[in-house]
């Protein structure tokens, strides 16, 4: 086991994604010679050169666009969007294009690409810097959607090395970029949590927390806290937006017969809507109280004085626990 940040194990992930395949390559803004803005492909274009790690130009639409033509030609690119709120220019590509690809050809044009993104708020950035998107990409059939909190368990599992091949976006934790966790360098994808498979980061009876990115520490947080007042919530991440791990969340549930979704994304039409109506409808003979709900709230994200107010903290999560647990 060796201990890294989150960006050194994705650099680590990317780093052997291009040394296992030489059709895999690496494109985006600023990742070649600066190594990325949050250095996270720092050093590969210098060891694996510019025609395998592409700086493009500052064109997102163009750099998917690029992405889906070269997969089509048997290439398996990745993709990083600088930002959150840069992928917006890229929507149609992806959504259009990317997600339709494989149905629209009947399966017969394999569409591998992965579009890495740094997502959500809490590193005090400006405007269109602190987006969470995700629900927009979970909608959409045909992608893959993967939100990823932390290093541990997550070396050797980027879609960049997917044997199935798929489609879809990464989301990474940005504020979560410098968090350490041991990782296994070594096993590789043996003993490995599947992509779609969630993980129970913390045991408890009461209360089942499900959450996923920047929000599993605060959950873990929130479980540490709620421990000293005889409370035990389980905290699951989820992992996968799209597919969900359904099995994991329903049996959860049934064992405490509470749930509370966490992210930071608006509440209104976000993931937390979705597995709400999934567990009622799974769930319903099971439940002790409706589902809740904590997230963003309905507004566009605010200027970075004033993300503290609206980011889900561990009062805001605790609060929930509670109003559940008073039914």
């Amino acid at each position: 086991m060796t201990t890294l940040t989150l960006s050194k194990a994705i650099n680590e992930g990317l780093r052997k994604a291009l040394e296992d395949d030489p059709k895999v390559v690496v494109m985006g803004e600023d990742v070649g010679k600066l190594g990325g803005v949050f250095r996270v492909t720092d050093g590969l274009q210098k060891d694996f050169g510019e025609s395998r790690v592409v700086d493009t130009p500052l064109a997102e639409s163009g750099i998917v666009g690029t992405a889906v033509g070269l997969a089509l030609r048997g290439y398996r690119p990745v993709c990083e969007i600088q930002f959150d709120g840069f992928v917006f220019p890229a929507f149609d590509q992806i959504v259009s294009q990317l997600a339709k690809m494989r149905m629209r050809s009947q399966g017969r044009a394999a569409v591998p690409v992965t579009i890495r993104i740094p997502f959500g708020g809490g590193i005090g950035a400006v405007e269109h810097h602190s987006e969470s998107p995700e629900a927009l990409f979970a909608h959409t059939a045909g992608l893959r959607v993967v939100a990823c909190s932390g290093p541990g368990r997550r070396l050797h599992h980027d879609p960049a090395v997917d044997p199935l091949r798929r489609s879809g976006d990464l989301l990474r934790a940005k504020r979560r970029y410098w968090d350490k966790a041991e990782v296994d360098t070594v096993a590789g994808l043996a003993g490995a949590l599947p992509l779609e498979a969630a993980r129970t980061v913390a045991e408890g009876t009461d209360v089942t927390v499900l959450t996923y990115g920047p929000m599993v520490r605060t959950c873990m947080e929130a479980a540490v806290a709620a421990r000293d007042d005889g409370r035990a919530l389980e905290v699951i991440d989820l992992r996968s937006l799209s597919p969900l791990d359904l099995g994991t969340i329903f049996a959860s549930v049934r064992r405490t017969g509470r749930c509370v979704v966490v992210h930071e994304a608006p509440v209104t039409g976000g993931i937390g809507a979705e597995i709400a109506a999934r567990v009622t409808e799974a769930c319903f003979y099971q439940l002790e109280a409706p589902v809740l709900r904590v997230g963003g709230f309905s507004t566009p994200y605010p200027p970075s004085r004033l993300e503290d107010h609206y980011l889900p903290d561990l009062d805001r999560v605790l609060d929930a626990a509670d109003r559940t647990l008073a039914y």
